[in-house]
């Protein structure tokens, strides 16, 4: 449960947010779900775009700025660090079918991909197992404080 000066200190926070829908899918989140996923990732300042793609502009994406010839599920872009701004660019299509072969809801899938996309714009990674131990477990709590159930307990056998 916050306390009363954590929940003080996210009232004094300033959450810019522009949400994209570059792609058109059912079952899309509203703009307030996103702003309560990336909120509760956030700490700090910060000005993010979230944008919703089809396939060829992830695509595009992912082999411009990371040399992979694939769509990705979540790219993430750091402009700035202080205060923080960025673009966290998901994927639908690949969005809609890790969530169907996960048997999860896309509400839920697309909440860990946008935690996971403001994570790594906060500097957060997984290149290796310890930087991808702290990360999966910071994802876990602001997903299960979000409702969502943690995507790595199955993993690690907790949960």
């Amino acid at each position: 449960m916050p306390t009363t000066a954590s929940r003080n200190r996210k009232a004094r926070l300033k959450l810019s947010l522009s949400v994209q829908y570059a792609a058109k899918a059912p079952l899309l989140p509203t703009r307030s779900q996103v702003r309560r996923w990336v909120a509760a990732a956030v700490r700090g300042d910060v000005e993010i775009t979230v944008r919703f793609v089809d396939e060829a502009e992830g695509l595009a994406l992912n082999r411009d700025f990371r040399g992979k010839d694939y769509a990705t599920n979540v790219l993430s872009f750091a402009y700035e660090t202080n205060p923080l701004r960025g673009d966290v660019v998901i994927c639908v299509p690949v969005l809609l079918r890790e969530a169907e072969q996960e048997g999860k809801s896309v509400a839920a899938h697309c909440a860990h991909l946008i935690v996971h996309g403001v994570l790594h714009l906060q500097g957060y990674d997984h290149e290796t197992e310890e930087e991808a131990r702290v990360m999966e477990a910071r994802e876990g709590e602001i997903l299960i404080r979000l409702g969502y159930s943690d995507p790595y307990a199955a993993a690690t056998g907790a949960g």
